[in-house]
């Protein structure tokens, strides 16, 4: 029996021109662990690349395609406006002074909902980013890559929400509510939040791994956002196992949407449909995890692929560009003096 299909973020997966500076800023900038490096199974001959807490578990995971000739993606509706993540409540100082010594430019900090406090940035693509401290980062030290630049006592914990943009927001909604099971909580003027709530799943002691927001941005008279550059390119969410996958795909072409057979991604199995705005969105397993190729301490560490295009390996070498990956024994165990 399917109790609750969705339970929250999976990965948000955005577009880059650049694999090196990529790596850079998120390993040395935000202090993220590199999780994964392989290629983009669609089109093998450029790089994906994965970013999240120590074991890439669901609902930290940002990844990059390598799109070098894609042009530069502009902003309006129909897109995944900014991806956020979560940090404690007490270190919007610490990023703030960390942002002006690398000369990362932000805006804020802003109040959100009372309970938030927001930081905006943008990486070396432009991908629009937040940081938000709240409370609820305090069940989320799992999701702390300890090995990082970053102190422990200030790292981030995993996404804590995404924000969508769209003309209007009832048809999402629907499909939000009706189709992935989120609850309309709260609405700040045009700012609309949806939640999947962790009470049940915590009482059953399943997935309660947070990153359970999704707000929609109504932005009325807009002009279409262009995917490129610098643009999130879809948002997936969790769930448990292949038969709740196989349920919720059901429903949503019940739904009159278009949903894509299963595929197998290797590191977890996808569904893709666009919701009624336009945006792509995924549902993405829990399983098999990004260790079922590597063990845990050698993640990220050097190229890997899936078994169907190992034969392609040396051909693969010969276009990719280097990079020059993270080091384990470059790796320094944090915290704060």
């Amino acid at each position: 029996m399917v109790n609750r299909a969705i339970y929250g973020i999976h990965h948000v997966t955005a577009i880059t021109s650049n694999p090196q500076r990529n790596i850079d800023f998120y390993v040395n900038i935000l202090g993220l662990r590199f999780v994964k490096l392989t290629v983009n199974q669609d089109d093998p001959s450029s790089y994906h690349l994965y970013y999240g807490d120590e074991l890439g578990r669901p609902g930290t995971i940002l990844t990059f395609f390598h799109w070098p000739d894609a042009p530069k993606g502009h902003r309006g509706a129909s897109e995944v406006m900014a991806a956020s993540f979560l940090i404690p409540k007490t270190s919007i100082s610490y990023w703030m002074d960390r942002f002006e010594s690398k000369q990362i430019k932000f805006r804020g900090p802003y109040k959100r909902f009372d309970d938030e406090e927001v930081i905006v940035f943008h990486d070396p693509d432009g991908l629009e980013l937040e940081l938000v401290a709240h409370k609820s980062s305090e069940t989320r030290s799992i999701n702390v890559w300890k090995e990082g630049p970053v102190p422990i006592e200030q790292a981030i914990r995993g996404f804590y929400s995404v924000t969508l943009s769209e003309e209007g927001y009832e048809r999402t909604a629907s499909v939000l509510a009706d189709e992935l099971g989120f609850i309309p909580t709260l609405q700040d003027g045009s700012r609309f939040r949806y939640e999947i709530s962790t009470r049940e799943s915590h009482r059953r002691g399943e997935d309660d791994g947070g990153a359970n927001i999704v707000d929609v941005l109504c932005l009325p008279y807009t002009q279409q956002a262009v995917i490129g550059i610098g643009s999130v390119h879809h948002v997936a969410y969790r769930t448990l196992s292949d038969e709740q996958q196989k349920v919720l795909r059901h429903n949503i072409i019940k739904a009159g949407l278009n949903a894509t057979p299963v595929i197998d991604r290797f590191y977890f199995h996808s569904v893709y449909f666009r919701e009624p705005g336009g945006i792509l969105f995924e549902i993405a397993t829990n399983p098999p995890g990004f260790t079922v190729d590597e063990r845990a301490e050698d993640l990220g560490t050097h190229l890997v692929l899936p078994p169907w295009l190992e034969s392609m390996r040396k051909e693969l070498l010969e276009v990719l560009p280097p990079v020059q990956l993270p080091k384990k024994n470059e790796m320094q165990h944090t915290t704060e003096e």
